[in-house]
């Protein structure tokens, strides 16, 4: 089997992770956004912003991969959370936070958290919540466990798994906004 990354961790600010010989360095990604920030139109497009959100999150499940061998599916990452709490609970939490700091991230580059606007009852988004979350359970993974990382393997379960989403969803948008 052949290794093609490798980590090396000084010290916490130090951290780097190598990737087939490309390093990535956290201060490197802060100074292109950073630098991006600086320059850029203020009135970005959303497709704009989609694209970016797009790459990191493929370039996260990447480094997921390459640091510690792990699909980057949020529900798994959550689940294991729970108690009993696994043994590599730290990173999981870290992941968590991060998405949770993350409009942190959109204020840097565009100067303004995300707009969301819920407009549905919140018993009903309780709801919803707890049938995706009983849905991630049945079908062993997500749309980031299945859609990002399962279909970049190849995974013809993780196709599958996706394809279902998708058709549930487009029928469900339907359902919900026309009957």
């Amino acid at each position: 089997m052949h290794h093609y990354y490798n980590t090396h961790y000084d010290t916490y600010s130090d951290a780097l992770v190598q990737v087939r010989g490309v390093s990535i360095h956290p201060v490197n990604i802060i100074a292109t956004i950073t630098q991006f920030n600086s320059t850029r139109d203020r009135d970005m497009h959303d497709f704009t912003l989609a694209l970016i959100g797009g790459l990191m999150i493929g370039a996260a499940a990447v480094l997921l991969m390459a640091a510690h061998g792990r699909i980057m599916g949020v529900s798994g990452i959550v689940k294991q959370l729970l108690p009993p709490l696994a043994n590599d609970w730290q990173w999981r939490a870290l992941f968590v936070v991060g998405v949770l700091i993350a409009p942190l991230a959109t204020l840097l580059i565009t100067g303004d958290y995300p707009a969301v606007e819920i407009t549905k009852n919140p018993a009903v988004l309780l709801i919803a919540g707890l049938v995706v979350g009983v849905g991630t359970s049945l079908g062993n993974g997500c749309t980031s466990g299945h859609g990002v990382c399962g279909m970049s393997r190849l995974s013809i379960r993780s196709i599958v798994a996706t394809v279902v989403f998708m058709l549930t969803a487009i029928v469900t948008v339907y359902v919900v906004r026309h009957l």
